[in-house]
């Protein structure tokens, strides 16, 4: 017979666990299905060195919570592995790894049949909990590089000794961009970085992580429906800073005074291997600053209303402008032997095959619930708050779906965990 569970939860990071533990303290039968290993993702998708960008104290999962001696560090990447395997096994969390899924499909009386690796199942509900970020983006121009010269996606790099010796091209300044930027750096390696839209925010400010302030100021609890930009937030790029070392800025132009080299917005690759530039660089590290100015703007205003007593802190000078923008990069005669592109992902739910989505391929759904019943989303950036996608709201979010569920998950009575 067709094996058959209340509900089926799909992918087994923070996510997913996070759904489990709250169908575990209802009593209500399911199972996690996990393609890879429990929060594989922390350590097949990270570097060496990688670090939270968030405090440790923001790490709190449904009855769980951070219980080390540094709540203001920021884990490593293997720590944060540790962390969420831990938790899965704190409650007994009913994980099947090393199970596909390969597709799911509405059934035509009801709930939905998921088709996997191990066979099939059926469900009366599904919670799709394998975040946004899916299939590496390399754009096209890539194919023009000339073969000699070696290029991985950001979630394929570990470290600097593992590409060949020589210079690094980074493409992008997002989160994963600006810090293997570092990475390299601070390796010795020659980097040659790419600017792109990404904003900055400050470490520390007036005494405090910024991140503590903008907890303390509600930041991480607006709802998406109430931004001004509504839908179009879940696009955002987010805020680049480092945990690295205790935390700290990621000044790109301080970068540029020690050696890195900075580019704007690459438009070309020739068929000679040279790279061609738009003249974006010193706007892209204005807008960069201006967006940590602003927030420093918001938390003085803050410290303002709420009477604070909290030191001064003098407001950031640009250390370094480029004199001239390059406009062209010739790979070989600058020793580039290696390019990371860090320019983010493609979604890619070609397996599920039920109608919940847009016209740009964005799950359509108000904080996870979608217009076919039964189906939801955890996980996802921008859920219903900037921090959905994170440790800080990813508990909240699983305890909305959990009461949002039909009355014959919602309205068990909650089992001792």
């Amino acid at each position: 017979m067709t094996e058959h569970h209340t509900v089926i939860v799909i992918g087994a990071g923070q996510a997913g666990l996070s759904m489990s533990w709250h169908l575990t303290r209802r009593g209500v039968d399911h199972v996690v299905l996990e393609r890879d290993t429990i929060a594989h993702e922390w350590l097949d998708g990270r570097w060496d060195n990688f670090t939270l960008v968030t405090p440790n104290w923001q790490c709190v999962l449904p009855g769980y919570a951070y219980d080390g001696d540094d709540p203001d560090g920021f884990m490593t990447r293997d720590l944060v592995y540790d962390f969420v395997r831990r938790y899965a096994d704190s409650f007994g969390a009913p994980v099947r790894e090393h199970v596909a899924v390969l597709s799911v499909q509405q059934a035509p009386g009801g709930g939905h049949v998921v088709s996997t690796s191990a066979g099939s199942m059926t469900a009366d509900q599904v919670v799709v909990a394998v975040g946004g970020y899916h299939v590496p983006s390399i754009p096209r121009l890539a194919e023009r590089v000339p073969e000699t010269i070696t290029q991985i996606h950001s979630s394929g790099y570990r470290s600097a000794a593992a590409l060949p010796p020589g210079g690094v091209l980074v493409v992008g300044t997002g989160q994963s961009g600006a810090q293997i930027a570092e990475d390299l750096h601070l390796e010795g390696r020659q980097v040659h970085l790419v600017a792109g839209s990404a904003p900055r925010v400050a470490r520390f400010y007036r005494g405090r992580d910024c991140v503590a302030w903008l907890q303390d100021m509600g930041v991480y609890d607006v709802s998406i429906s109430e931004h001004a930009g509504g839908l179009s937030k879940r696009e955002s790029t987010n805020h680049y800073v480092t945990g690295r070392d205790g935390g700290r800025d990621i000044d790109l132009r301080a970068f540029a005074l020690d050696g890195m080299r900075l580019y704007g917005r690459l438009t070309d690759v020739g068929s000679d291997g040279v790279l061609r530039f738009a003249p974006t660089l010193e706007q892209s590290l204005d807008a960069a600053d201006a967006v940590s100015e602003g927030i420093k703007n918001d938390i003085d205003a803050y410290i303002a209303r709420a009477g604070l007593d909290a030191p001064v802190e003098e407001r950031y000078t640009p250390v370094w402008r480029p004199e001239s923008e390059p406009t062209e990069l010739d790979l070989e005669a600058a020793g580039v032997t290696s390019i990371v592109w860090a320019v983010g992902f493609r979604r890619d739910y070609r397996w599920l095959k039920v109608g919940v989505f847009d016209g740009e391929g964005h799950p359509a759904h108000t904080r996870g619930v979608t217009a076919a019943e039964g189906l939801y989303f955890l996980g996802l950036p921008w859920q219903n708050t900037w921090g959905s996608g994170r440790f800080a709201a990813v508990a909240r979010d699983a305890e909305y779906l959990a009461e949002q569920m039909s009355p014959a998950v919602g309205a068990r009575v909650p089992a001792a965990v």
